[in-house]
This record gives C-alpha cells, structure tokens and sequence, in this order.
C-alpha cells in the first residue's frame, strides 16, 4: 500500500472509530448492554479508547514506512481535536436531532 493510501485509510477508519460510540448501544459495537441506552460517559470512554486504537493503526502503517517521528504533545493535541470533530456527525445524530418513538399501535 502506498504512502497515501496508507493516510486515507487512516483517516477512514478515524472517521468510523469517531462515529461508532454514538451510533450503536453495544460497547464497542460488540457486547450488548443491560440497559436500552448507553450513559454518555461510556460512550466518551469508548471515544477515547477508539482514538488509542486508530492511533496504533497509524503508528503500524508508519512502522512499514520507515523511521517513526518522534511526536510531542503537540500531536496529541491535535490529532485529538481532529477525532473529537470526527465524532461530530455521530454526536449530532445521537443527542442533537430528535428521532421519532416507534409507535406499538
């Protein structure tokens, strides 16, 4: 996979890992919860979780690359602001619209 290609996916499954804490009521879409709707403080868990997760996805592609860049915290700082607006769609759809209530009539 080339370099840019690499970045792409990278960003890709940023966009993905951003968005999946708000648009599912399983922990880290796998494991179903007792409860019908997840607390929002688990879903900011998971959001954090997620952004270590699509961290070491791009740290792996940057291994095959070649040398890692050391990073300071300015790297964090961004790259996480850049996931937190990542997850906005996703936040928006959860607490922002209003979705209509399934009717049993």
């Amino acid at each position: 996979m080339s370099q840019t290609a690499s970045v792409w996916f990278v960003l890709l499954v940023a966009l993905i890992a951003a968005n999946l804490p708000f648009v599912n009521e399983r922990v880290l879409a796998l494991v179903p919860l007792r409860s019908r709707s997840k607390p929002l403080a688990m879903r900011l868990a998971e959001l954090v979780f997620l952004y270590f997760v699509t961290g070491g996805v791009g740290l792996l592609f940057e291994r095959r690359v070649g040398q890692i860049a050391p990073q300071g915290w300015e790297f964090y700082a961004v790259t996480g602001a850049l996931f937190l607006v990542l997850a906005f769609p996703g936040f928006t759809w959860r607490y922002l619209l209003k979705h209509r209530r399934a009717s049993h009539a």
